[in-house]
Order: C-alpha cells, then structure tokens, then sequence
C-alpha cells in the first residue's frame, strides 16, 4: 500500500500530508500521508528504525518535519506555539529519565504546566485533576515517594500519569508497555483504551507487540525503512504475507479459542541438534 493511513469513520484530529523526517542524512520518515481519528487508538507499527519513534515525536510538536505538512482539526499544527500544542499533545516517551529529584505527585503536577503561570501555583482544580491522573495511571499509591525509588515499570506508568494530567486531546505513547509485566501491559493498553472511547481523545502509540496492537488498536500503520506500507483495521492488515515482508519473520494467523479474536504465532525456526 502506498496511499494514506485512514482513520476509519472517527472525526478525523489529525493528518499528515507527505510528511518527512531526515536524521544524519537518512530519511526516517518518508513522504507519509497518515489519518488518526478522535475516540480511537491508532498503533503505528515497524521493525527496529522503521521510523515510528520519529513520527510519534513530529506528531507530538516536539520535532518539526523537513518537508510536508501536519494539520490538527485542519489547522497547521506547527503554526501554533509550542506551549499551545502542549495543551493539545502529550507524549509519553520510551525510557523517559527520572533525574530530577521530584516525588510521584510533583512529577504529575509537572503535566498541569501548560495550563497554568507556574508563578501562580497549582489552584484547587489542577489538584483534583492531578489526583484523578494517578489514580488512573495507578500510581496514587505511591504519590509521596522519590520516583528515583521506583521500577522502570513504576515510573513509566508516572509519565502516564503526567501526560494524563495535562488534559490531551492527543495522546501519542511511545513504547507505552516498554519495563511493564503482562498484568501492567493489558491494564496500560486497556486504560488508554477506554480514555480514547470516553472522553474522545485521539490516541497514536508505537507498539512492537503486534498482538497486542491486534487486541487494542482500531486501527494500524505500518511502516518500513520510514515509509507507510500498510494500514487499516489490524485484523486485514497484519496478514501472515505483509507480516514476512515488513518484520521478515513467517507467521500464522489464528483464532482465540474463547473470544475469536485474531493471535498472531510466529513460526519458530527449527532447532538444530548437535
């Protein structure tokens, strides 16, 4: 496929328009026209430098594209100021470092700085929000420790809980499940989930895991050496075919025994015997 990543019936949020993004010379992103859609959760999907950590970072407004465009509700997203594209986008990075010497609740609170005059302090109503952020991420039990203290898990699900708290209407995750157990996996994927179906947010999250992309997302986009080569609802994209093409793994598509859904299993290679 070469065309756009389509955002199915959803109100469309945001578009790319032949979008590119070079690093060191290297094009990451090539040319992608791209569609992600208010109340979903759209999985951008790849191998190892596909580009999909690139995009994500271009969606957020926290890296400008070398040539095309990106719109949000139709407007240039890059005309507005970053501090204004922060009360639209949050991003929750990969491996986001912990270096500061803050406690759980005083790095949420850091999500309600766009809102606000941090000269004016936070007011009654970013306390509420910040209390409902953790409770969500599931960090309000640990709101008073040093976040230095906690797990790579721990503290992923703090960035959750910051990004949470700056009120998106786009919420772009990067590796969202990276240090998480099984359990945190499905309740992070489930949580922004049914933020996406509740409250109308536009959510994009880069994923390795392609079932767990398969068991979430609405829709996929698939990208290879930075350029879209599939998307769609993931059931009709990730085909054992596009799957060898893209990820160069052979694999078999098949249904969950209770729920029907679409597994992914990937054919192991033979073992060798000495």
């Amino acid at each position: 496929m070469t065309g756009s990543a389509e955002a199915g019936g959803a109100e469309c949020a945001m578009t790319t328009r032949s979008l590119s993004v070079v690093l060191g010379g290297r094009r990451v992103v090539d040319s992608v026209d791209s569609r992600f859609g208010s109340g979903q959760v759209t999985a951008i999907l790849g191998p190892n430098g596909a580009g999909k950590s690139s995009l994500i970072r271009v969606l957020a407004g926290v890296d400008r594209p070398d040539s095309g465009e990106v719109a949000w509700q139709g407007r240039d997203w890059f005309a507005s100021g970053r501090r204004d594209r922060a009360r639209v986008a949050a991003l929750v990075e990969q491996d986001a470092g912990a270096e500061l010497p803050l406690t759980v609740r005083m790095a949420v609170e850091l999500g309600r700085t766009p809102h606000g005059s941090f000269l004016a302090g936070h007011s009654h109503g970013d306390a509420r929000i910040v209390a409902a952020a953790m409770i969500d991420a599931g960090v309000a039990d640990f709101a008073d420790r040093q976040i230095s203290t906690l797990s790579g898990g721990e503290r992923q699900r703090v960035h959750l809980a910051r990004a949470l708290a700056q009120h998106p209407r786009l919420l772009l995750l990067d590796e969202p499940t990276n240090h998480l157990d099984v359990h945190a996996q499905l309740s992070t994927l489930t949580l922004v989930r049914n933020l996406a179906a509740r409250d109308g947010l536009a959510v994009v999250a880069a994923l390795h895991d392609l079932n767990l992309a398969v068991g979430f997302a609405d829709n996929v986009i698939v990208l290879d050496a930075g350029r879209l080569v599939a998307a769609g609802p993931p059931a009709a994209v990730l085909t054992p075919a596009l799957i060898s093409r893209v990820w160069r793994v052979s694999a078999t598509v098949l249904s969950h025994p209770v729920t029907g859904a679409p597994v992914i299993a990937f054919d192991l290679p033979e073992r060798t015997h000495s």
